[in-house]
């Protein structure tokens, strides 16, 4: 007949010391708390199946309470009775759990689908995965998320006011679970209509922009800061382009034709898919020259601390607030600047569109309007250049 012991009481537990060597205090049927000399406590039970003792943690004291390790230790004795190894079954488990984890799931939703992404969309959405979506369901397994934890999420980005990226989020986490709908790892996607408690996005207000007149004071402001010469080439060129600033963000060494005074951004690089080719003015070509001994022996043109990737997304505007334009100037904000100029000084529509790789909202006129008009424009954007009367030294 076994030797009878008394149950284990918190107080028991807690007033155990540890000692030069692991001791046990037992609870009884086989459960036990295992005190180390470093002081953490671990609790275990002792079974036997095929005549063979073995043992498994269940966790330490106190995140495993001794209420819960005594749960616990009936879950291990109904599986030894069924002839289940508790063991190999937390093993299976793990493995079931990792396979079929959010982030298994959605690593895997990324990899397949990212071939038909742009570049910037690539990073965006990689971005937001690494930072907020994966971390908030870290451990777990996809089929036991519920839509509330969904909402949960995606409040988080409503509260800070990133009303896109809750709208982004809601996007993705759709996609995702119709991804592992079609795997068959899911039965629902909970998922949908998440739009439907979505809190209401403030109206948007147009990207903030200085006139013509405040335009140099404002390069000259730039000049002034403490910011690399990479930054400030980016700004300039964002001014004597019209280039998105994803566009030029992204853009390598190999898209400059220095003969033909030209850029020509990929397709998976624009909004439009489609290449975007954009001449350059002498200047911007002078700004390129300037800035080769810095990263023309790198692959990207605004080089970043990892020198195999571009600065981040935020350095232009970084830039600007620290020039004093906090709330007056961004980075997209140089293309309504300058559509708004040439559209005043007259230039063909057609021509400025172009420059700015819009898409014609007039679709069957955008269906037979191929022109590229590449030779106005290279004049259109030298005159341009010519009359902001700055000198574009980075160095």
């Amino acid at each position: 007949m076994p030797k009878k012991v008394a149950p284990l009481t918190d107080t028991k537990i807690n007033k155990s010391k540890p000692k030069d060597k692991p001791y046990k205090l037992s609870d009884g049927e086989g459960l036990y708390i295992e005190i180390f000399p470093n002081g953490s406590k671990l609790w275990r039970v002792k079974y036997i199946l095929n005549s063979k003792e073995k043992r498994i943690a269940l966790g330490d004291y106190p995140t495993i309470s001794l209420a819960y390790a005594r749960e616990l230790k009936q879950q291990v004795k109904l599986q030894v009775k069924k002839g289940i190894d508790p063991v190999l079954n937390r093993k299976i488990e793990k493995e079931r759990s990792v396979t079929n984890s959010f982030e298994s799931i959605a690593n895997e939703w990324y990899e397949i689908n990212s071939a038909r992404w742009a570049e910037s969309t690539k990073d965006k959405i990689r971005l937001y995965l690494d930072k907020d979506i994966l971390p908030f369901f870290k451990n777990r397994e996809i089929e036991g998320i519920k839509r509330i934890e969904l909402v949960s999420l995606v409040r988080k980005f409503e509260e800070r006011k990133a009303f896109e990226p809750a709208k982004k989020t809601r996007l993705w986490l759709n996609q995702i679970f119709r991804f592992a709908l079609a795997k068959g790892v899911v039965d629902v996607n909970p998922a949908t209509d998440l739009d439907v408690v979505a809190i209401q996005a403030p109206k948007v207000k147009h990207m903030p922009s200085v006139n013509f007149d405040n335009l140099k004071e404002l390069l000259e402001h730039v000049k002034q800061t403490p910011c690399s010469a990479l930054s400030k080439a980016a700004i300039y060129l964002l001014t004597l382009t019209g280039l998105r600033p994803g566009e030029l963000r992204m853009c390598k060494w190999g898209y400059i034709d220095t003969d033909n005074k030209s850029i020509t951004i990929p397709a998976d690089l624009t909004k439009t898919r489609k290449p975007h080719t954009v001449p350059l003015p002498n200047q911007a070509l002078k700004i390129l020259e300037e800035i080769k001994p810095v990263s023309f022996h790198y692959e990207y043109v605004f080089i970043g601390r990892d020198l195999k990737k571009p600065f981040s997304d935020m350095t232009i505007n970084k830039c600007l607030k620290m020039a004093g334009y906090k709330d007056k100037q961004t980075g997209h904000g140089f293309r309504h600047l300058l559509s708004t100029e040439l559209n005043s000084r007259g230039y063909n529509h057609d021509w400025i569109e172009k420059q700015l790789a819009h898409g014609d909202t007039d679709k069957i006129r955008g269906t037979y309007n191929h022109a590229s008009y590449l030779d106005q424009r290279r004049v259109m954007m030298q005159e341009w250049a010519d009359s902001i009367d700055f000198d574009f030294k980075v160095f």
